[in-house]
């Protein structure tokens, strides 16, 4: 995977060999915050590859410290997926396989990794 990271504010992006990988540092207990987020990221700061037909893996993984935080993962899911489409695929009934998973962590970060299927 290329080091290279896209962003330097809360959200950053990279993407090598069909993988798409996006971070977004902080947590918070409203799903609907990322959307707007990672879209504005995208608008103002991705130059990267457009988005691509066929089958995809995506796995989101929320790293919290402390005590778990009130989030409900489904939500987390529908607002990233919501805000990923359109820059690594055109729709999010293309995803196939879907892991969303709340850790324990050294810092509060969401994660996301976009594999195309073959």
């Amino acid at each position: 995977m290329d080091d290279e990271w896209t962003g330097r504010g809360k959200v950053r992006a990279r993407e090598a060999d069909g993988v798409f990988e996006i971070v977004v540092d902080g947590l918070t207990t409203q799903a609907k915050y990322y959307k707007p987020l990672i879209y504005e990221f995208f608008r103002k700061e991705w130059r990267g590859a457009r988005p691509a037909w066929g089958d995809f893996a995506v796995e989101i993984l929320m790293d919290y410290e402390g005590d778990p935080p009130w989030l409900d993962l489904d939500n987390l899911a529908k607002a990233i997926l919501d805000a990923i489409k359109g820059y690594t695929f055109h729709d999010d009934s293309q995803v196939a396989r879907l892991l969303v998973e709340r850790r324990p962590g050294g810092r509060e970060r969401i994660s996301v990794r976009v594999t195309r299927l073959a």
